[in-house]
């Protein structure tokens, strides 16, 4: 029997995590199983216990880690001000993000079954939800980023609101209309209550 090191066991988990954070968004928390969860990350079932405790476990981590690393490579990268807050509502409010649902954000892939979830779960959410809402809060007032939180958490759910749509219309002319008032939308919340 092979033995591998702690890194190896490491990397498998992140492994799982990563594959299962995409298999989640494209098919949602019921329609992904774990046996299609580790087939993903080219594992078997039976490999699945010795990194979680069960499926709530994973999903639990799996949806801490999409929010987190959407922290880090989309909010945590844009400019402060308002152009870097324009440059976050243009990307997520785009075909590109409204056609890739499983590289695309967790809130408007995950946003109704979350709230049907474990209270793990949904702590899990709330948290990475305020690591975002602090990180928008921050471009859209450096000064006093406190003062803009519950503004940011408004264009979070506005932009997550507008994208679910936007997914699920069939015609795609209104779909990618909506999109640009969605984005339109977004900016006049966004300047609303600014002083000229």
């Amino acid at each position: 029997m092979v033995r591998y090191g702690k890194e190896h066991k490491s990397e498998t988990r992140r492994r799982i995590i990563e594959t299962a954070g995409r298999r989640l968004k494209q098919d949602g928390i019921d329609g992904s199983g774990v046996s299609v969860l580790m087939k993903d990350a080219g594992l078997t079932n039976g490999a699945f216990y010795a990194h979680f405790e069960s499926k709530d476990d994973l999903v639990t981590t799996a949806i801490a880690d999409q929010l987190k690393v959407q922290a880090e490579n989309v909010v945590a990268r844009a400019a402060p001000g308002r152009a870097g807050v324009e440059q976050i509502v243009r990307g997520y409010l785009s075909p590109r993000h409204r056609d890739s649902l499983g590289d695309g954000c967790p809130n408007a892939a995950l946003l109704d079954e979350i709230g049907r979830c474990t209270d793990a779960t949904r702590q899990a959410y709330t948290d990475g939800v305020l690591v975002l809402i602090d990180g928008i809060a921050a471009r859209m007032a450096p000064e006093a980023p406190s003062s803009a939180r519950v503004k940011a958490l408004s264009l979070l759910g506005l932009m997550a609101g507008t994208l679910q749509l936007s997914r699920a219309l069939t015609d795609s002319q209104l779909a990618s209309e909506l999109l640009e008032q969605g984005i339109d939308n977004a900016l006049a919340l966004l300047d609303a209550g600014q002083r000229v």
